[in-house]
């Protein structure tokens, strides 16, 4: 069990994402092992703010409009 404050701080947790960083997926490898879930990638690029469906960290892009598909 993680405690209140903890999961508090981790449902809460807002990164910054750029062209660099995609593909985009959660966990990242910055990820400490304990907090690990199954790795799941998001469009971030195209919606421009995603929510992790596993641990809700939001990922926001801040990089310039992808081009193609």
């Amino acid at each position: 069990m993680i405690p209140e404050e903890l999961s508090t701080a981790i449902r809460h947790r807002v990164v910054e994402v750029a062209e660099s960083d995609l593909p985009l997926h959660c966990p990242t490898p910055q990820t400490p092992v304990w907090s690990m879930h199954p790795r799941v990638f998001l469009d971030v690029a195209k919606a421009g703010e995603m929510l992790c469906p596993y641990c809700g960290t939001r990922y926001v892009y801040k990089g310039a409009p992808v081009k193609g598909h």
